[in-house]
């Protein structure tokens, strides 16, 4: 905590009487310090005999940052009475097991507290609260701490300050004309403006190299110079805190100790260790550049995070500016390398003076402000002066490298090409090459006949070109050729045009420099007068930006309806006032537009947002004030009727809502019908919530599409409560099927002679944990509508086979497959497959079908059939006769047997039963003719077993031979 400085005077009541007077008082009111204000108080404590032993507890973010006076570790137990005595009402705590109390001396909304713990002697704790002294120890803890607190509320901004200050000084620095050396000291004293930085050194990262650049080291403890343009190799520095920085590229911070743990190996310290380390890394995107570390050889503790962010943040305005002053640099001295090599070659060969005269021009233009053209012409005209350069052209790579353009091109034999795709001719080779090519026609013929080229155009009896650089890159080229024999170009034009692409490499580069510093000051400029028009205009505008956002917020961009925000909310108040007064009723109407998604994808999305938009104001037209219509989500509104006499009157309001929609709407020149299905909730008591609301009216909407559209429906509890228990139904199914609860019962198929067992058919029971055995009635029509019903059957069809295996060998078992499985193309192997991994034969087992899949693709079920049949597994029609299949199709359909349905078999022995017997005979005629097995179903009785039995049916299944029954 800050301590304040000046003396402040007091703004609260005067000092007790006598407290003044005596020594500790006079200490606590000439206390101009937190730590001399607490030594009065407790040595004039010790000295009026109230306490043995003292110590004050203070904090501006109490109980953060507490400090004490005497400085001392202070136990535990004694840190919570002082938290209890904050807590407390009256500020107290009473004594822990060291016979220490404590009382609040100060403390207030802001989070700035005092406290003092004392070791009274003997009873003197009670008296302690009366003594003058402590009176004043409060008025004066008072004034101390909210004076602290306004300092330190100073000091923040001061730092603020002084941080957007620092941003603005190192963005200027980043623009300035500073030399290297100049731009990074004054960078070391503005980081130095904000944090310890006494010891500060800046590394660059070259990743080809693997090396790093001290390009800035001051340090105090390690004093000796570094040479900024030498590159170390990183292994110098493996397992070092630079290592780290640039292998991990994240900031590190601490001391030794702390470093270690950081670090995501060993750590090798090199040079002297430090109080206090902090480094970060420069960073290009994911990129490591370089790294920023400070350090403080003194005292510990000294970075905060804070600091850390700051110097992250300052290191990428060094990044930028040192790729700026690096670039200037280099340009620089390849200007510099360049003159010198030119004076070199004109002082070493003694050109003329004609020759001369043109370099100097040469070197001239590349330094002019003259546009490209000109320059270009210029060059042209220069060149043309020394050697024969009637035809002269320059190319250019675009920016993305992959087409080339020609700014200047004069030829006596083509005219200028248009800019083009990279492809195969000599121009490009020359790109690709990247060094100066000087050809004569047969070397280029030999380079097009070795594919190195493809020729275009008239060929030249003599072809010179200079790829042009920037750097290592090759973005260009001058080219001169000629057509005539008796002009041929040799190594001095060759020279000299190797030092003319130079120039215009140059040139080039000097005018994109120049244009991005045009672009850069006036971007400043436009930011400077754009940033002055905000500050004018800013209040004016925040209150624009704030209705405009809190209307855009509640509601919809494209009706300009209220939004389902703006609905939760409105109808949140109306359910509160109808909690404080039950008799109030309201009404939620949900509607939808009916086939808007044909709509949608038949006329287009404009077509649709202008209905929504009519549907919209036909919605306005059906309610009156202050009734809220809003557009809940794509086609779907909502209307709020508030303070309604009784339901009667949302049904008018339905009513007038689907009225108003069947009428026609005009939309993009086209008439189009469409309706809407409103969903009713009427509000009462019993809802808390809108959301609750809200899913109430859309369910009842849900339902009145399901009854046919542009109807309404009024919200039921109990349809509600049949839907959840559907939902739940479907929730059990899925944790069934994962706890394999699906089991067959086997109900025995017998030979009606004698009685004796042939097979079983597997009919399906779900073992529920709480309802117990369910039959299928119970389950399957949810399980076909949620889709689990094709894992529970393969799950019975496993149980089954299992079970199957306890039967004996002549016995089969009959599973039930539905259409679906018919219509699969890999159901035959798998089912085939299922068996054969139960060890069981083919013959073991038969499937059931019903007359309905025979009809449904029947050329695939036929199909299916026959795979199964020629491995051994027989097919049987259930409950034949009570389908559509005529009897002349059932040979179509390799079957082992029909089951002949229960109906027919019931009225055996009813007054009916003529009918149902001329049936039955013809059945099993047509299967006796086809060499087919006949099952009776249903069978209950003896009379109904003896007529069959007489008739000629030889098997047969129902209550009276067996019950479906678990298998053991």
């Amino acid at each position: 905590m800050a301590s304040p400085k000046g003396s402040v005077r007091s703004s609260g009541p005067a000092p007790a009487e006598g407290a003044g007077q005596s020594a500790g008082g006079l200490e606590l009111v000439r206390a101009e310090t937190p730590e001399r204000l607490a030594a009065a108080l407790v040595e004039g404590l010790k000295a009026e005999g109230i306490a043995r032993e003292a110590l004050v507890l203070w904090s501006l973010t109490w109980p953060g940052e507490r400090q004490s006076w005497p400085q001392q570790a202070i136990p535990a137990e004694r840190l919570k009475l002082a938290q209890r005595a904050f807590l407390a009402d009256d500020g107290r705590a009473g004594q822990d097991s060291g016979a220490w109390s404590a009382r609040v001396l100060s403390r207030c909304a802001q989070g700035t507290a005092a406290v003092l713990l004392m070791r009274p002697v003997d009873e003197a704790a009670d008296a302690a609260d009366d003594s003058p002294l402590l009176q004043v120890a409060r008025i004066r803890w008072a004034e101390m701490l909210e004076r602290a607190r306004l300092t330190d509320s100073v000091q923040r901004l001061e730092q603020a300050d002084r941080v957007q200050r620092a941003l603005f000084a190192i963005a200027d620095m980043a623009a300035s004309d500073l030399d290297m050396g100049e731009m990074l000291g004054k960078l070391h004293r503005t980081v130095a403006g904000l944090m310890y930085a006494e010891n500060f050194f800046i590394a660059l990262y070259d990743k080809q190299r693997d090396a790093i650049r001290f390009i800035y080291y001051a340090d105090v403890a390690d004093p000796d110079q570094v040479d900024p343009s030498r590159w170390v190799p990183l292994s110098d520095f493996e397992r070092a805190l630079t290592w780290y920085l640039i292998r991990d590229g994240r900031p590190l911070m601490g001391p030794s100790h702390v470093l270690r743990r950081q670090v995501s190996g060993p750590l090798r310290l090199v040079g002297s260790d430090s109080a206090d380390w902090l480094g970060v890394p420069m960073l290009d995107g994911n990129d490591v550049r370089g790294v920023l570390v400070v350090q403080n050889y003194e005292q510990e503790g000294c970075f905060t995070l804070a600091d850390q962010a700051l110097l992250s943040f300052v290191g990428s305005h060094i990044l930028t500016a040192l790729e700026r002053k690096q670039g200037q640099e280099e340009m620089e001295r390849r200007v510099a390398e360049r003159t010198s090599e030119l004076a070199r070659e004109v002082e070493e060969r003694q050109r003329g003076e004609r020759l001369q005269q043109a370099l100097f021009r040469i070197a001239a233009l590349a330094r002019s402000e003259a546009s490209p053209e000109d320059v270009y012409r210029s060059l042209h005209e220069i060149v043309d002066g020394l050697i024969s350069a009637r035809n002269f052209y320059i190319a250019l790579l675009t920016d993305d490298g992959q087409r080339i353009t020609f700014p200047y091109f004069a030829d006596e034999a083509e005219s200028k090409p248009p800019e083009r795709q990279l492809g195969n001719g000599l121009t490009e080779y020359l790109l690709r090459y990247g060094e100066p090519m000087l050809l004569d026609g047969t070397q280029q013929t030999s380079l097009e006949h070795d594919g190195a080229f493809r020729g275009a155009g008239v060929p030249s009896h003599s072809w010179l070109g200079v790829p042009l650089r920037d750097g290592e890159r090759v973005f260009g080229a001058v080219v001169v050729q000629s057509y005539r024999s008796d002009v041929l170009y040799g190594e001095r034009e060759r020279d000299l045009l190797v030092f003319v692409a130079d120039q215009i490499a140059l040139t080039i580069t000097r005018q994109r420099a120049s244009e991005a510093l045009r672009q850069a000051h006036a971007e400043l400029e436009h930011r400077v007068e754009e940033r002055t028009r905000e500050l004018r205009q800013q209040i004016a505008e925040r209150e624009k930006i704030e209705l405009r956002l809190k209307h855009e917020v509640m509601h919809d961009a494209l009706t300009g309806l209220p939004n389902r925000g703006y609905m939760r909310d409105r109808l949140e108040r109306v359910i509160s006032r109808c909690r404080r007064d039950p008799r109030r009723q309201y009404a939620v109407l949900y509607a939808d537009v009916d086939r808007f998604k044909i709509i949608n994808d038949s006329l287009g999305h404009l077509a649709g947002d202008e209905v929504l938009k009519q549907v919209a104001n036909r919605l306005l037209g059906c309610v009156r004030e202050p009734d809220v219509v809003a557009r809940l989500s794509g086609d779907e509104f909502a209307i709020l009727l508030e303070d309604i006499p009784g339901p009667e009157t949302a049904v008018r309001v339905a009513t007038r809502i689907i009225e108003s929609m069947s009428r026609s709407l005009q939309v993009l020149d086209k008439e189009i019908n469409t309706s809407t299905s409103v969903g009713v909730a009427i509000g009462d008591a019993r809802y808390r919530r809108a959301d609750e609301v809200l899913r109430d009216a859309d369910d009842a909407m849900y339902r009145a599409k399901r009854g046919g559209r542009h109807r309404f429906e009024i919200f039921d509890p109990a349809t509600n409560q049949r839907a959840l228990d559907v939902l739940q139904l479907e929730v059990d199914l899925r944790r069934g099927l994962e706890a394999r609860a699906f089991h067959p019962h086997f109900q025995p198929i017998m030979r009606l002679v004698d009685r004796r067992v042939v097979g079983y058919e597997a009919l399906i029971r779900w073992q529920h944990p709480e309802r117990g055995v369910l039959a299928p009635a119970a389950f399957l029509p949810v399980a076909e509508e949620s889709g689990h019903i094709e894992a529970i059957d393969w799950q019975m069809f496993e149980h089954t086979c299992r079970k199957a295996r306890d039967l004996p060998r002549e016995q089969y078992v009959c599973l039930n497959v539905a259409p679906r499985f018919l219509r699969q193309r890999d159901f035959s192997e798998r089912l085939l497959a299922l068996v054969a991994e139960h060890g069981l034969e083919p013959s073991q087992v038969r499937i059931e079908i019903t007359e309905g899949a025979m009809l449904e693709d029947p050329d695939k079920v036929r199909e299916a059939l026959e795979v199964l049949r020629d491995a051994g597994l027989h097919a049987a029609v259930d409950d034949f006769g009570s389908g559509y299949s005529s009897l002349s199709r059932i040979h179509y359909f390799p079957l082992r047997m029909i089951k002949i349905d229960r109906s027919f078999v019931a009225d055996l022995g009813s007054a009916h039963e003529a009918g149902s017997r001329a049936v039955i005979r013809a059945i099993l005629t047509l299967a006796h003719s086809l060499g087919m097995e006949v099952v009776a179903e249903g069978i209950e009785t003896e009379q109904q077993c003896e007529a069959l039995i007489a008739m000629g049916c030889g098997l047969g299944q129902g209550y009276l031979l067996g019950r479906p029954a678990a298998p053991p």
